[in-house]
């Protein structure tokens, strides 16, 4: 089927964000794919919040322009996503005296009281999204059943009326469709035979769980857009997972704690947004220089300053790799989807116990909170990795000894080595030294590290579609999705994925682009960062940019449009 396209919205309170998930979890037990895209402003009451579902009986990454079915709770709704409707599509809406703007000609408009029906269902008016889902379920030919079991299971914590209430405007909001537009009814999303066994799951999510897989035990993640809600996962699965979450008073703090509880021997985390990591830089640093395992998780989204708090930005790349005054070894990865958060999360609690340094997960806001059909993420062939540890007391025992791969063997406090841990350059026993031959080695010492990894853990980056094509797209991050919907409409166009930044693939990518008959880099930013890091490290420089920078992320018909005209 072509991809669908569902699109919920209204002033935010209105239950919109909660609707785009159980619309999202509908269509899954239908036997569907989606992807969940939602955009909401900067404020803390009020505005306009919008989610967006895509969904097809294929597997689907990225959000169309079009919409097929909108439901509009206020006009602004209407203003803001008439002209997106197409030939065929439905406005579903409850406002009183509706002003439609220009649209396309053949969209029905259909009234539907979502007020009444949730008034006159459980004698309450803030009901009206469950009322909406009631309705868009008879619509699509969604069977009553799956979104009562749905309600059920959504509402099985709270007191038993909540849920029958919910229950019974689904219900009435379903019976009203039938019985007032059952000539409008397009039965687009019924049930289809095979139901692949899978999930909806956002970044943040996937980052979290990928942190308890992994063997965390400590988390320190002071709240901000668009990764607070690693904190909302994490902080109810402590006794569970027997782990510790510390909300802080800021980044610094939560940076500096989570160094502390490494240094003490526990699987440690933090998390930010791009404002945030600024403040950690400091503390990033300090990890570094004390080597001391560290994985931090660094959101993205648009600036300089408070900039775009709530939308989704790649212009951190740079800053990431050169936070923080002079040079020592950083390891940072990208993750393109959910699914590749949470195993580079969980790779990334290693990559930092085996190379006793700090290592940045970076993904965005497009990544962070939008939400990704996946399978049930696979985690038997993870082996937990604490690198070169010590906890006995062993006779001359030099934490910072020098070693050719870089690593030191690293011990805990309370097992009896002495341990010194010195933000000024330090010998091999951690005390202070400014001698020409010891800042000589340790520096050298570290710097290592990278190569080390480069050869034992780095993989190559993977090219989707033909090994030869017209045109080869590069890029990094969340338009991997994107480009991939983009690429089922060429055979002759193919796609290379980034996720190591630090250390870089240079050889594997050098082959690659060499060989390329066109190249297009594709990135959220202004200045093409990853081009001119490609040209940094292999020489290959990039004619061809295709960048957005206005806080939204890009639709597969831009790459699609962009590729037409360089072919």
């Amino acid at each position: 089927m072509k991809p669908f396209t569902f699109k919920i919205g209204g002033e935010a309170g209105f239950g919109i964000m909660l609707s785009g998930l159980t619309f999202s979890k509908l269509a899954i037990r239908s036997g569907y794919y989606v992807f969940n895209y939602a955009e909401y402003p900067s404020i803390i009451r009020g505005g306009h919040n919008m989610v967006q579902i895509t969904v097809s009986d294929r597997p689907v990454a990225a959000s169309y322009t079009h919409t097929d079915f909108l439901v509009a709770f206020n006009q602004e709704t209407i203003n803001l996503h008439a002209h997106e409707l197409v030939p065929g599509s439905m406005l579903i809406y409850d406002v009183e005296k509706p002003i439609f703007p220009k649209m396309a000609k053949g969209v029905r408009l259909l009234q539907v009281p979502f007020k009444k029906i949730s008034k006159e269902a459980a004698n309450s008016f803030f009901l009206r999204n469950t009322a909406a889902l009631g309705a868009t379920a008879a619509f699509l030919g969604i069977k009553m059943q799956l979104l009562e079991n749905l309600l059920a299971e959504e509402f099985a914590s709270k007191p038993p009326e909540v849920g029958k209430s919910n229950q019974a405007v689904a219900k009435a909001g379903y019976e009203f469709v039938k019985k007032n537009f059952a000539d409008k009814i397009i039965d687009t999303l019924t049930v289809l035979n095979k139901k692949p066994k899978q999930m909806v799951i956002n970044g943040n999510e996937a980052i979290a769980l990928g942190a308890v897989a992994a063997g965390m035990q400590f988390a320190s993640i002071y709240p901000m857009t668009p990764i607070s809600n690693i904190l909302h996962v994490l902080a109810p699965l402590q006794e569970k997972y027997n782990f510790i979450y510390k909300q802080p008073e800021d980044e610094i703090a939560a940076i500096n704690m989570a160094i502390g509880a490494s240094f003490a021997g526990a699987r440690a985390m933090t998390a930010t947004a791009g404002g945030g990591f600024c403040l950690m830089s400091e503390g990033y640093g300090l990890a570094a220089m004390t080597e001391t395992p560290l994985v931090i998780i660094e959101g993205m989204r648009g600036g300089p300053a408070t900039g775009l708090p709530t939308w989704t930005e790649q212009g951190d790349l740079r800053f990431v790799l050169h936070a923080h005054q002079g040079e020592f070894p950083r390891i940072v990865l990208a993750a393109g989807d959910a699914e590749e958060a949470f195993h580079l999360t969980m790779e990334a609690f290693n990559l930092a116990d085996i190379y006793q340094t700090p290592v940045v997960l970076m993904v965005d806001k497009q990544i962070c909170e939008s939400g990704f059909t996946t399978p049930i993420f696979d985690i038997k062939k993870y082996i937990i990795k604490r690198g070169a540890m010590l906890l006995k007391k062993q006779t001359g025992y030099q934490r910072y000894a020098l070693a050719k791969d870089g690593i030191s063997v690293r011990s805990v406090p309370g097992v009896g080595n002495h341990i010194v841990a010195n933000s000024d350059e330090h010998n091999e026993h951690g005390y202070s030294n400014e001698s020409i031959d010891n800042r000589m080695a340790q520096m050298q010492k570290r710097m290592q590290k990278l190569q080390t990894c480069a050869q034992k853990n780095m993989p190559k980056p993977v090219l989707y579609g033909p090994k030869k094509a017209d045109l080869t797209i590069v890029s990094w991050g969340s338009n991997k999705g994107v480009i991939l919907e983009a690429l089922k409409h060429f055979s002759n166009v193919n796609f290379l994925h980034i996720t190591w930044i630090s250390p870089f693939p240079v050889e594997a990518v050098k082959n690659i682009l060499e060989d390329a008959h066109l190249i297009l880099n594709v990135e959220c930013n202004v200045t093409a960062q990853m081009s001119g890091l490609i040209k940094e490290h292999t020489g290959i420089g990039i004619k061809h940019n295709l960048l957005k920078y206005d806080g939204r992320p890009f639709c597969p018909e831009e790459i699609i449009t962009k590729i037409k005209k360089m072919l």
